[in-house]
């Protein structure tokens, strides 16, 4: 039995091809997403290929490389601070390199060697499975690790179990499930709901299933033989579901496009459609008291990372901050965007009270405020050969070159951790310490 069936072929492909594009879509920024998006892509790609040339040199090579894009997403995953991330990001980057070498040089059964950076990617998470979230994600990952090492085994060793299609069914129903806890992992990360954006942007991929991969099955029926056909027919499939799986960004895209002489309809249209996209991953609104001081400060950090992006500070459950809600009803706009603003503007007032008295200075005490000032407020990066002064204070282009000549990079990422660590809890006293000492009013025993 080969994989000229397209029963199989085009759910798989779609189905695959559908996740990766809204995997990309949720958040380009994220390497863990990107990585992710890479192995589905790949698969795809190897299920087309496999339903052409079933067994193929080619089609072996392509289903091995969602293994390293799998590893690579989860070691995007690993809570690594600076000194660690910036090692094991170059080792995994020159090991993927190695093995994608291995695995188009060696024969059949050696290229299992793709699974050898998903096994050590795994180790380290379960090094560090304390600081992951969800905690249960080692546990789930290793899990579905092992079903689809042994898939690609059944696909590439000389094993009789039912030839290659319920080897490769099972191959991508894994990264299907692997690719959703990606997606948990990061909508956990980021303090956002997945369900109803996930199932929405399902909705269209089946939609797409349906009244595209239809026509694709029975053409393929009909074209058995003929394989350049064949191969055409999954480019609409694959044009479809990057459609299901962006929807928002590409209408926006149509819009800078269609609407490029009228920038203000273009402005405002943009701001409805991130509120529409923001609506439907903000967590129900409820006591940030209730997520607990570790996970506020987690939160917090995180949202001065993305505080120049305000499209993910519009997710952030930092919005329903009580400081934030009474600027929200006095100017009387209570939509994503605007609590985004809002909060935005409690961060800047937060890192402006870190400034210590008097001019601008390199001292210790001004560690903390500059990394999140400059770095992160104006988002300058003193170590980019690109970064333009123009336009810039005194102050900003002092800080700049201070940072440039006697700041490593890795201390400064150090630097804007810890800063960020002391906002959150300055943030997280101001917004919780009346609640507190109400409760203990309230139960005096």
């Amino acid at each position: 039995m080969t994989l000229r069936v397209p029963a199989l072929a085009v759910p798989a492909f779609a189905l695959t091809w559908w996740l990766a594009g809204y995997l990309i879509g949720r958040d380009p920024g994220r390497p863990a997403l990107r990585w992710a998006s890479a192995g589905l892509v790949a698969y795809a790609i190897a299920v087309a290929t496999w339903t052409i040339a079933p067994g193929s040199r080619t089609a072996q090579i392509l289903i091995c490389l969602p293994a390293l894009a799998w590893a690579g997403s989860v070691v995007a995953l690993l809570p690594l601070g600076p000194a660690e991330r910036r090692p094991i990001d170059v080792g995994a980057l020159v090991l993927g390199v190695s093995f994608q070498l291995m695995v188009v040089a060696l024969p059949g059964a050696g290229k299992l060697v793709a699974l050898t950076p998903l096994l050590g990617a795994l180790i380290l998470l379960w090094r560090h499975h304390d600081q992951v979230v969800p905690r249960s994600l080692p546990v789930a990952l290793s899990g579905i690790a092992f079903l689809y090492a042994a898939s690609l085994a059944v696909l590439l060793l000389p094993i009789d179990a039912g030839g290659p299609v319920p080897a490769l069914a099972a191959n991508g129903l894994d990264l299907l499930v692997f690719g959703y806890l990606i997606a948990v992992a990061h909508a956990m990360a980021g303090g956002e709901r997945l369900r109803p954006d996930m199932r929405r942007s399902l909705v269209a991929g089946i939609g797409v299933l349906v009244l595209v991969g239809g026509p694709v099955m029975l053409t393929l029926h009909q074209v058995r033989g003929n394989d350049l056909v064949t191969a055409v027919q999954f480019v609409p499939l694959a044009v479809a579901a990057t459609a299901a799986g962006l929807t928002g960004r590409l209408s926006r895209l149509i819009d800078r496009i269609a609407l490029a002489g009228d920038t203000r309809l273009r402005h405002d249209r943009a701001a409805l459609f991130l509120n529409a996209d923001a609506l439907l991953r903000l967590r129900e609104r409820r006591r940030l008291a209730e997520v607990g001081e570790p996970e506020f400060l987690r939160l917090t950090r995180r949202a001065l990372d993305d505080f120049n992006d305000l499209n993910r500070l519009s997710r952030s459950p930092l919005t329903d901050l009580p400081v934030v809600a009474a600027r929200v009803a006095v100017r009387g706009d209570d939509q994503p965007r605007a609590r985004a603003r809002e909060l935005r503007a409690v961060l800047r007032e937060s890192v402006s009270a870190l400034r210590p008295s008097g001019p601008f200075g390199t001292t210790e005490d001004w560690h903390y405020y500059s990394t999140l000032q400059f770095c992160g407020v104006l988002g300058l990066n003193p170590y980019s050969r690109r970064q333009r002064l123009d336009g810039l204070s005194r102050e900003a282009r002092m800080a700049v070159d201070w940072f440039r000549r006697n700041v490593p990079r890795d201390t400064m990422r150090q630097w804007h951790r810890e800063a960020a660590m002391v906002v959150a809890g300055r943030l997280w006293a101001e917004a919780f310490s009346g609640d507190r000492s109400r409760h203990a009013s309230a139960n005096p025993s």
